[in-house]
């Protein structure tokens, strides 16, 4: 592709050795910035005309009209003083007039880079590139919005092909809980391994693939649809989207009551039984949930395909009305995980999986930050996690060793007792209001709390392989992560007063990937000084002497 020639400073100030190789954004973008300006202020746009054209008040209307030219000169504005640049050490992007920002990345640091087409940038061949730097604050990376969709792609390659240097060993840090230890390796932000993460002896994908560089790992099944109504992400966009309707409604004054036949259903409704209406109202809402979560389903995982790239990196590519493409180098790649929400594990035999690697915590929220796809069979998600991981056999699946009978203690105690309380005031309700339900209401309540703090206690376990710590724990959400035992840089060692009583404790293997520890919780204490000494015995004999 040939480069887009140098242009000159905003400023007009003409071309200087500095500013050799800053690029504007192409200028399609007065089209795209002032239509999705307008789009996101089209509800009071159209109030606005709806009102001042029908009460003959003109102000509303030439208000509306201030609107659209504003939205169009800001657009102006904002590609006129838009410039980057992409040079051997930095990415660098200056925006602005008023408010001038100045963001730079370091190429090193670039731990992510995600392409995002939304509908009305597809239509004019544009594509969005979030670098991300998997920090925080100022340094968390920055966004070009936007450039070509052939530029999106040869950036995308060019940003992860650049392998990020080592790092010396760092300090360790100090903790400051009750009885909590740590005990750093080398390698603060895990780049020890980033030398052989891509290495491997391949192996056949879930789709039965073979796993040349560039292959597919895996593609949509809709099969999965069972899943959507069954996610709490899909039905909270619901709620979302139900509020954002009603404040139309409300702000057009549109009443649904008025609307054809609505009299004749309330009629109906309010003369049949107290328990039919509700029955009714249950199944409106429920039908509303199921169709919903489906639409967004779809839009969401459309066109999903896994694949690795023969630039060495892991990418997702989805979406209908907007496409995503996130893609995440090997080299940072530590480990994987399978999450197993309760109700699609429990009604659905389902779980997702995710990749657990260096700098992508918080990165893609929309699915769910690291998952490498929807939720799937379980059988099939495991498959996906390791072939991930370029492992040869199960990695997330498989036995794992059970925790001691103090665990299981522990989780019955934290489960009953709780579910006590309310059980408690509800007697004392019951005592004075001569009702027998309160009683039986809170009967329910201590026994769905054994069978919880029991399953609580079966998901919990570890196992420690030739090349991964395993640990799975939760409930409501179980989880199974697969860190590499060259990914752990540390050990966190915490015991509360209850763990302390109990004979037990939680040990962290601290790493510089997703949340940045995976956690074993209730472990023997000889249990977990073997586990540290077996992934990191250098490390650890100090403290064992």
């Amino acid at each position: 592709m040939t480069e887009p020639a140098p242009v000159a400073p905003a400023d007009g100030t003409g071309t200087t050795p500095d500013e050799v190789g800053w690029r504007r954004l192409p200028g399609r973008m007065l089209l795209v910035g002032p239509a999705t300006a307008l789009l996101r202020l089209a509800p009071a746009l159209v109030v606005l005309v709806l009102f001042g054209a029908g009460s003959g008040n003109s102000t509303q209307v030439w208000i509306a009209g201030a609107a659209v030219v504003v939205a169009v000169a800001v657009g102006v504005v904002r590609w006129r003083t838009t410039r980057y640049r992409i040079t051997d050490e930095r990415v660098e992007l200056h925006s602005g007039l008023l408010n001038r920002q100045r963001r730079s990345v370091p190429r090193d640091r670039i731990r992510t880079v995600d392409l995002t087409a939304p509908l009305l940038h597809r239509l004019v061949g544009l594509s969005v590139v979030k670098v991300g730097s998997g920090q925080s604050g100022s340094d968390a990376g920055l966004d070009l919005d936007a450039v070509t969709t052939d530029e999106a792609e040869r950036l995308r390659r060019e940003l992860l092909a650049r392998p990020a240097p080592a790092r010396g060993p760092a300090a360790v840090a100090d903790g400051t809980g009750t009885d909590r230890a740590r005990v750093e390796g080398d390698g603060a932000d895990g780049n020890r391994a980033d030398g052989d993460a891509a290495a491997g002896d391949g192996t056949a994908g879930p789709a039965d693939h073979v796993d040349p560089a560039g292959a597919e790992l895996d593609r949509i099944r809709w099969s999965s649809l069972r899943f959507a109504p069954l996610t709490v992400s899909s039905l909270a966009a619901i709620g979302a989207l139900a509020g954002a309707g009603w404040n139309v409604l409300n702000e057009t004054g549109l009443d649904p009551r008025s609307l054809p036949g609505a009299d004749a259903v309330a009629g109906e409704l309010s003369a049949a039984p107290v328990w039919a209406a509700v029955l009714v109202a249950v199944g409106l809402l429920l039908l509303v949930m199921v169709a919903g979560s489906i639409v967004l389903f779809v839009e969401r995982w459309w066109d999903y395909r896994l694949s690795r790239e023969p630039d060495g990196t892991l990418r997702v590519r989805r979406g209908l009305l907007t496409k995503r493409s996130l893609s995440v180098s090997e080299q940072r790649l530590r480990g994987v995980t399978v999450s197993e929400p309760l109700l699609v594990r429990a009604l659905g035999g389902g779980a997702q999986a995710g990749a657990l690697t260096v700098g992508l915590a918080g990165e893609d929220k929309d699915s769910g930050g690291g998952a490498l796809g929807p939720p799937v069979r379980r059988a099939h998600a495991h498959a996906v996690a390791a072939t991930a991981a370029r492992a040869t056999g199960p990695v997330t699946d498989g036995p794992l060793r059970a925790h001691p009978a103090r665990a299981r203690t522990r989780r019955l105690v934290r489960a009953v007792v709780p579910a006590l309380v309310p059980a408690a005031l509800l007697g004392v309700f019951a005592w004075f209001d001569g009702t027998v339900w309160p009683v039986v209401v809170g009967g329910v309540l201590v026994l769905l709390a054994v069978p919880l703090a029991l399953d609580r206690y079966r998901a919990l376990g570890h196992r420690l392989d030739e090349r991964y710590l395993v640990a799975r724990h939760g409930s409501l959400l179980r989880t199974t992560t697969a860190l590499r035992r060259d990914g752990v840089i540390g050990w966190r060692v915490r015991q509360s007063l209850f763990q302390r009583r109990a004979g037990v404790l939680t040990l962290e293997a601290t790493t510089a990937a997703g949340g940045g520890a995976v956690q074993v919780l209730d472990l023997d204490p000889a249990d977990a000084v073997a586990l540290m000494a077996a992934v990191t015995p250098d490390a650890v004999a100090p403290f064992r002497a």
